[in-house]
């Protein structure tokens, strides 16, 4: 697995847009975190559609088409820096395909920030363009708009990145020892539902898998956990960093599941990075090389997530 292109850093100024590619986005959300972005000395701009609602499934934020559009216009435009996903849901799957990946590309490298469904959009982005991106807390999240230390480490990687390249967990070592690699993941259940798709990377080898999910109970993410083992997705994994398992049952249930289908791959697993579906959300970025010490319960990138 390779290293991937860094995006340039923010600088004060920078204009963001947010964009809407997964569920309906509250209209008072949106607008906290509109403010809190300003009080960054940012400037964002909101994109045509990030508060429609789909005719036929209210869980869609506006049609496949507009939600894509919006996507497209906010990186094809030169004046913008980085773009900002406002919430997840679901949806990213179902637009990913009425992407124009060649403009995509050829608008260069900016920021991509988001998590949860936007798990399949951070595949997308390793395969399709090489860039690094940024899994953190998105612009109209609750756990964003009411939290310091996400917003404090969301800030610090956007416009310092050389501040915050340890990540400390809070956990334990599950398999100890260290490894190497290049880090990538997100939504477990997002990475599984990617199997087989044209975005899907063939598997996780060389990586520092960092994974989290929410509302899956232990026995969906026992399967969940089993698809990518059986696809041989994670053979050859360099680690394992795990992030929340919010809403996914007791936390000692989901413990032993993730032992029992991880501890078999014989390479490092820690616990309770704080990434994810959870208060206080870190930003990870995928695509950097790393080193995880399991024991030490840290995640130490070789560089700046962001140049």
């Amino acid at each position: 697995m390779k290293e991937l292109l860094r995006p340039p850093r923010l600088a004060p100024g920078a204009r963001v847009a947010v964009v809407a590619l997964s569920g309906p986005v509250p209209e008072e959300r949106l607008s906290a975190g509109l403010d809190v972005l300003r009080g960054w000395d940012l400037d964002p701009v909101v994109a045509p559609h990030v508060l429609d609602r789909h005719a036929e499934f209210p869980y869609l934020a506006g049609t496949d088409a507009d939600r894509a559009a919006d996507f497209q216009a906010a990186w094809c435009d030169p004046s913008v820096a980085a773009v900002l996903c406002a919430r997840g849901g679901y949806g990213v799957q179902r637009m990913a395909d009425l992407l124009d990946w060649d403009a995509l590309r050829a608008a260069g490298p900016k920021v991509l920030v988001g998590f949860s469904d936007v798990t399949a959009l951070h595949e997308a982005f390793a395969t399709r363009l090489g860039l690094v991106t940024l899994h953190g807390p998105m612009a109209a999240g609750v756990d964003f708009i009411k939290n310091a230390r996400a917003q404090d480490h969301l800030k610090a990687t956007l416009f310092a990145p050389e501040t915050v390249r340890t990540i400390a967990s809070g956990g334990a070592a599950l398999v100890p020892g260290r490894a190497r690699g290049v880090t990538l993941g997100g939504c477990v259940s997002l990475l599984a539902a990617e199997l087989g798709t044209a975005h899907a990377r063939a598997g996780a080898r060389g990586g520092l898998l960092m994974i989290e999910d929410v509302g899956e109970e232990p026995y969906r993410l026992d399967r969940i956990l089993t698809q990518l083992l059986r696809a041989g997705w994670l053979d050859g994994v360099a680690g394992v960093g795990l992030g929340s398992w919010l809403d996914c049952g007791p936390y000692e249930m989901v413990r032993r599941v993730l032992v029992d289908r991880l501890g078999g791959l014989g390479v490092p697993v820690a616990e309770e990075f704080g990434f994810g579906h959870c208060e206080g959300a870190l930003t990870i970025p995928f695509g950097v090389a790393a080193e995880l010490d399991a024991e030490a319960g840290t995640l130490t990138l070789d560089e700046p997530a962001l140049r």
